[in-house]
């Protein structure tokens, strides 16, 4: 599978990214209307970056015991249901007078589930792409990340002006209704196949699993590698509405258009043998743009800044592959699962830890920081080999265990 066009005459490949983006457009608006409606209630750059990517912390407990289910329940059952009850929940988070705590427990809920529906969509885009070597997914990957920044993109535009026009909670009425949406599009364009793997669900599958996908050193490497970088410049990202309460919307757009472009040429254009070198550049592009932060820049010089950065989020690519090379087929939908659990997990520790140095500090001082831990971080795991041993597919026997 080696073009945009083969990639589309795969069957339910279509509906797939459908579903996907009217799940991520009702996400993307949603969050930017509760930080706004949190961020004016109370005024904090802590509470606001809490209720956008804080809930994600609640994953690691989803991601504890409900992945077992993403291999062993029927996909299009699972996802169809999750966008209903997500669709819900935001219902209730756009209800007037809900206090500050009742909505941080409603996205909390949210959180505790969000791990199992990460990990049955990527077990199903595996399943619909069925691998096919090195392209295959990658490619099938690469467009299933460029849609999520096109929704971005698009999502933080519509947002940031429907916010001119409306209400955070009538924001928030409106992705519901994108959910309601995506569970059409999954119940009407996704085969009902049986699950993956044999057995049912429980909390003692998910944590044999996950023992057994973290026991081998170069998946805990990789693991490492997308979870860490990534979730302290998420962190940070967190920040936009307290740094340019204005221009926020526009900011997320531009970082989107980054990650566009990144998933555009690492997944297209870069050759494989050179793709799998590009881990730790891609890492450290992430994160070093955020460092001038700290001069506290206009909005323009901000956007630029941004846009650069993101491309960096493409190394995620790069260390997917390498994991589901070294991962079971029957396992691929845990494996994926655990990813989106711990990479949503430290983009939420992210959130906390850049949230606090902005309420103690500015929100310039906590971006520039979590930058420099990132960049720290990917300089001890290049150290560690990850660039050399996680980052790409290693040929013959040695690439799965």
């Amino acid at each position: 599978m080696r073009s945009y066009r083969t990639l589309f005459r795969t069957p339910e490949f279509t509906p797939f990214l459908l579903s996907f983006a009217a799940s991520a457009a009702a996400q993307t608006i949603g969050g930017l209307a509760l930080a706004t409606l949190v961020f004016r209630a109370t005024g904090s750059p802590l509470l606001s970056a809490l209720s956008m990517f804080g809930p994600q912390l609640a994953q690691l407990l989803g991601g504890a015991f409900l992945l077992s289910g993403a291999d062993r329940l029927p996909p299009r059952a699972i996802l169809t249901g999750l966008a209903l009850v997500y669709a819900a929940a935001t219902a209730v988070l756009a209800l007037p007078g809900l206090p500050v705590a009742a909505v941080f427990a409603v996205v909390l809920g949210e959180g505790l589930i969000t791990a199992l529906g990460g990990g049955v969509r990527g077990g199903l885009l595996n399943d619909i792409l069925n691998k096919d070597g090195n392209s295959g997914y990658v490619l099938g990957r690469s467009v299933y990340n460029m849609v999520w920044g096109v929704v971005q993109m698009g999502g933080f535009a519509v947002g940031g002006a429907l916010l001119l026009f409306l209400s955070p909670r009538g924001c928030l009425l409106f992705a519901a209704v994108l959910y309601v949406v995506s569970a059409l599009v999954t119940r009407l364009g996704i085969t009902d196949r049986p699950a993956r793997a044999g057995g049912r669900p429980s909390f003692s599958a998910s944590w044999r699993t996950n023992a057994l996908l973290w026991s081998s050193r170069p998946r805990r490497l990789a693991y490492l590698g997308l979870w860490v970088p990534n979730g302290l410049v998420v962190g940070g990202d967190s920040l936009y509405v307290s740094y340019a309460p204005s221009a926020a919307g526009t900011l997320y757009a531009v970082g989107a258009l980054g990650m566009f472009v990144g998933d555009m040429a690492v997944g297209r254009l870069v050759p494989p043998g050179v793709r799998s070198r590009l881990a730790t550049p891609l890492r450290l592009l992430l994160a070093v743009p955020y460092l001038f932060f700290f001069l506290r820049p206009g909005v323009v010089l901000s956007a630029v800044a941004v846009g650069v950065a993101s491309v960096g989020y493409a190394a995620s690519l790069v260390l997917q592959e390498r994991l589901m090379a070294l991962t079971p087929d029957e396992l691929s939908g845990q494996a994926l699962g655990l990813y989106g659990t711990g990479m949503a997990a430290f983009q939420g520790v992210g959130a906390v830890v850049a949230g606090t140095l902005a309420q103690l500090a500015s929100p310039a001082v906590g971006m520039s920081l979590v930058a420099g831990g990132s960049v720290v971080v990917t300089v001890g795991l290049a150290r560690a080999g990850v660039s050399r041993e996680g980052a790409g597919v290693l040929p013959g026997s040695a690439a799965r265990e």
